[in-house]
């Protein structure tokens, strides 16, 4: 037989005179893969020490990756509930100091400068509270339906979810927004002058559906009047008409249930119409044939004209709109390109345009309205803007779909006089400095 080759024989054979074994060269080439490992190991600890030195002594060429790129991060969230990032805890509520003498009969404030899009996040709507807030059982809650009815009921929070639901987006403003810019500019950001408003979805049941279960007599009954169950007795009244269109009897809010500031477990949404009507922790229901003129429509929440009467029942929030950056209390970094954005809504209906100036209001200019547009809740619109680093004041002025132009602040007053406190909904002015400073300011 013919000389068999070592591999095909399975067995280490002596090579030929000169050459090496393979028992030999596999040996050669391990003693090779050692040494080159540990002169690379060698190596390379010896550069990452050294490029540790030079980052430590401040070296810019140096470039050293962060925690999160080289090592493990936390696991799932499992317990709680989740939270922004620890680096936006600024953005905030912010309750303005003096305002009131107790928190319970206060404002927070909501963040509009830091906010996108049109939807306000639940842990960032702003609060109103009449006698502080509360966090009901939601097993005991009830809720009536009487009055011009023919068949008085009690639901619960079950008898209520169990029936038809609609989610609407819808803003709510309390009629009191804006208050301080009346007689004079006495606040900073745009988070005090119009942070009393917020934008959310609502989840519930129509109220036309339960005066409907009820037999609600709706050609006598003309009005009903929403209770609340807090301290404060908040009780409004609210055209039937309104009552049998888009009025919902609403337990959620962007998707969860509503917070107990925004009264858990059960609010009236009133679309269009100043938050004092979206009464919280809602308890009762009664149809009559006219208006109840309670506390809060006689005495409060009226708006006081300069012949010395009082206008009452002006409960539905014009169209309005302000620039949400550049605002006050910001400042531009540099001159060039910005992106000036802001928000537009009407009691009234749809947002059909808004113009934005950065002269004062002497040339005006169209932005762009961002999708969705919708009845009786925010719209975003943003407009490209170049600061050349000259002193600038930006307004905006929405339009809405009745025709409705939003006024000047002394167009305003013209009707109103300067002692009222509610329904405030003049062009915003911001001054920009040539430092870039934003201030808020008044243009007449």
């Amino acid at each position: 037989m013919g000389t068999e080759s070592p591999r095909l024989a399975g067995r280490i054979v002596k090579a030929p005179e000169g050459h090496l074994s393979l028992e030999q060269i596999e040996a050669a080439r391990k003693a090779r893969r050692s040494f080159m490992g540990k002169a690379l190991a060698f190596g390379a600890g010896a550069s990452a020490t050294a490029t540790a030195a030079r980052a430590a002594d401040g070296d810019p060429n140096i470039l050293t990756l962060p925690a999160h790129t080289t090592g493990l991060g936390q696991g799932v969230a499992t317990e709680g509930y989740g939270k922004p990032s620890v680096w936006e805890k600024a953005i905030q509520r912010r309750e303005s100091p003096g305002l009131t003498r107790v928190p319970q009969a206060s404002v927070s404030f909501c963040p509009l400068q830091s906010l996108f899009g049109i939807i306000t996040p639940n842990g960032l709507h702003f609060e109103r509270h009449h006698q502080g807030w509360w966090d009901v059982d939601p097993s005991k809650h009830r809720l009536m339906v009487n009055g011009l009815v023919k068949a008085p009921r009690v639901f619960t929070m079950d008898d209520l979810m169990r029936l038809p639901s609609v989610s609407r987006i819808h803003f709510i403003e309390c009629g009191a927004n804006t208050a301080m810019e009346w007689a004079n500019v006495s606040v900073p950001s745009v988070q005090y002058t119009h942070g009393m408003v917020s934008c959310c979805e609502f989840t519930g049941v129509k109220l036309s559906t339960l005066l409907d279960l009820c037999g609600a007599d709706v050609k006598a009954g003309r009005y009903v009047l929403a209770e609340g169950a807090d301290g404060s007795s908040m009780t409004r009244t609210i055209s039937m008409k309104n009552a049998l269109d888009d009025v919902i009897v609403a337990w959620g809010m962007n998707g969860e249930m509503l917070r107990p500031e925004n009264g858990y477990p059960l609010r009236l949404v009133v679309p269009g119409v100043q938050g004092v009507s979206w009464v919280k922790y809602l308890r009762r229901i009664e149809v009559g044939d006219q208006p109840w003129h309670t506390k809060d429509e006689v005495l409060h929440y009226v708006d006081l004209m300069p012949d010395g009467t009082h206008r009452q029942f002006t409960s539905v929030q014009e169209c309005k709109s302000v620039i949400t950056s550049p605002s006050g209390s910001q400042t531009l970094l540099d001159k060039g390109f910005y992106n000036v954005t802001g928000l537009a809504w009407s009691g009234r209906g749809t947002v059909r345009r808004v113009d934005v100036s950065s002269d004062g209001g002497r040339n005006w200019r169209t932005a762009r309205l961002e999708s969705p547009v919708l009845d009786k809740a925010f719209t975003r619109f943003n407009i490209d803007w170049v600061w050349d680093g000259a002193p600038a004041v930006l307004q905006s002025r929405a339009v809405d779909s009745t025709g409705y132009v939003q006024p000047k602040i002394n167009q305003l007053r013209a009707k109103r006089g300067t002692r009222s406190i509610y329904h405030n909904n003049a062009i915003q002015s911001w001054r920009v400095a040539e430092s870039g400073e934003v201030t808020n300011i008044q243009m007449f």
